[in-house]
C-alpha cells in the first residue's frame, strides 16, 4: 500500500501536499516524497522514514510552487531508502511519477529503456 495526493491550485503545494500525506501516512510509512513545479522547473525532496523526516529537512514553504505530488511508501519491492523512495524522475528531471503497487515487467521495460539510453537510480 502507498499514500498518493496530488494538487493543482492557488496554495504552496509543498504545504498542501505534506498535509495530505500526512492524513494517510498509514498507507506508507517507509519514506516519503514530494514533487513541486515553481516557475517551470521541478524540485523534488525524498526521503527514507516517516514523513516529520522530510517534514522536518523542508523548511515552510520552501518549495513556492502550486502544482505537485506526493507519495508515501509502504515498501513491498525493493528496500526503504532515498533513492527508492517516490517521486520517481526520468534521467532529464523532467518528468515525476508516483504508483501505488508493483509493476509485474518492471525487469522487461528497464532493460528496454536501459537500452534507449536511459539511466536508472531506484531498484523499483
Amino acid at each position: 500500500m502507498c499514500g498518493i495526493a496530488g494538487y493543482v491550485g492557488d496554495k504552496d503545494a509543498q504545504g498542501v501536499l505534506l498535509k495530505s500525506l500526512s492524513r494517510m501516512e498509514y498507507r506508507g510509512y517507509d519514506s516519503a516524497g514530494i514533487a513541486v513545479i515553481e516557475d517551470r522547473r521541478m524540485f523534488v525532496a525524498k526521503k527514507k522514514g516517516k514523513l516529520k523526516v522530510l517534514a522536518d529537512e523542508l523548511c515552510p514553504n520552501q518549495i513556492k510552487g502550486t502544482t505537485g505530488i506526493g507519495h508515501s511508501r509502504w515498501a513491498t519491492h525493493g528496500v526503504p531508502s532515498d533513492a527508492n523512495a517516490h517521486p520517481h524522475c526520468d534521467c532529464k528531471g523532467k518528468i515525476a511519477v508516483v504508483h501505488n503497487g508493483i509493476i509485474e515487467n518492471y525487469l522487461e521495460l528497464k532493460s528496454s529503456l536501459k537500452r534507449e539510453g536511459h539511466k536508472f537510480i531506484s531498484e523499483t
